[in-house]
């Protein structure tokens, strides 16, 4: 659920900025707010379910796993987050990359994951880092910082990602 809660938040958020924020290279406090808001959210979410899950586990092979996975996909955020700070404190005009890089950053997170998730992740992979290459080489100019370029790659991604959990652990525990 909250994988699938994250993906309608992204486009939700894509949403929002069409609405509020309609020239988001000037208004880049707003267009990181938003954005980095959705992520601490997902993040919140998909947080507290594990913690949730790992509490009501009994098996202590489902806990060493969970946080095993967990421990895998940190890096990436931790590297999107200094990047992010980075860019915007001695690089503000590549801040355009960020919807790319972000997404390639991810994708690395969940090729670090795949191991230990199920087969099918690798594919979730797979579209995170193609969409985050075709934004780096499409989404510049008049397109940099859009909407889509976040809330497509990252809706799709993580509905995408639902699926492939729901229908390879949920399914399978019914």
């Amino acid at each position: 659920m909250p994988v699938a809660f994250s993906g309608v938040l992204a486009l939700a958020t894509a949403g929002f900025q069409v609405a509020w924020i309609r020239e988001p290279a000037q208004e880049l406090s707003g267009y990181l707010g938003l954005w980095i808001g959705a992520a601490v959210i997902s993040a919140v979410a998909a947080g507290a379910e594990m913690v949730i899950r790992v509490r009501n586990s009994a098996s202590p092979w489902t806990r060493e796993i969970t946080w095993l996975a967990v421990e895998q996909f940190i890096p990436c955020l931790v590297a999107g987050g200094l990047l992010t700070f980075v860019l915007i404190r001695f690089a503000p005009e590549a801040l355009w990359m960020l919807p790319g890089l972000w997404q390639i950053l991810f994708s690395l997170g969940v090729f670090a994951s795949c191991r230990l998730l199920p087969r099918a992740t690798f594919g979730v992979a797979v579209f995170y880092l193609a969409t985050g290459l075709a934004c780096l080489a499409l989404a510049h100019g008049e397109y940099a910082l859009s909407p889509w370029a976040m809330g497509l790659p990252f809706g799709i991604g993580q509905l995408l990602a639902a699926a492939v959990l729901y229908r390879t652990l949920e399914c399978r525990d019914a």
